[in-house]
């Protein structure tokens, strides 16, 4: 699936393809909560990092994030115009791309259940909407964004 996104000023817009569009996980980790989380926590999605195409790449900035103490080598990239939060790229992981789902514009699937990560590390006054269905963890699931979709029949294949 082609996702289409951009920051909120327009100055950024960027087109990458993704096998797994479904914004299911929340994560409320201090990072993701304070760089990009407007309801306590933050959706990402994951996509193909050599199908990614960038309009206006002087307007974007990176940020990143200290964790324990020690520079964490992903790459947040957010606009430096509006300071819309953007994507995620780690050379860890050099083949992937990780957009917020907030900074996406085409309509997303509406994912059948939630999973709710990093609970252990929420702020105080955030009250997560765990529903039915829904799974939850203290600190990172074993599950990752691709295992999620496949187990569910809902990774899309080229």
């Amino acid at each position: 699936m082609l996702l289409e996104g951009s920051c909120h000023c327009g100055a950024v817009r960027f087109k990458v393809e993704s096998r797994t569009p479904y914004p299911y996980l929340r994560c409320y980790c201090s990072v993701c909560r304070k760089t990009a989380g407007g309801g306590g926590y933050a959706i990402n999605l994951m996509g193909d990092a050599a199908s990614l195409r960038i309009e206006g790449e002087a307007s974007i900035a990176i940020y990143h994030a200290m964790i324990d103490g020690e520079r964490s080598p992903a790459e947040r990239r957010f606009c430096s115009r509006c300071g819309s939060a953007l994507w995620l790229w780690d050379p860890r992981w050099p083949e992937l791309v990780h957009p917020h789902a907030s900074a996406i514009d085409t309509d997303l699937p509406v994912p059948p259940e939630r999973v709710h990560i990093m609970l252990d590390h929420k702020a105080s006054w955030v009250e997560p909407d765990i529903r039915q269905f829904d799974t939850a963890f203290p600190e990172y699931p074993d599950e990752s964004i691709e295992d999620w979709h496949a187990n569910r029949g809902l990774s899309l294949r080229d």
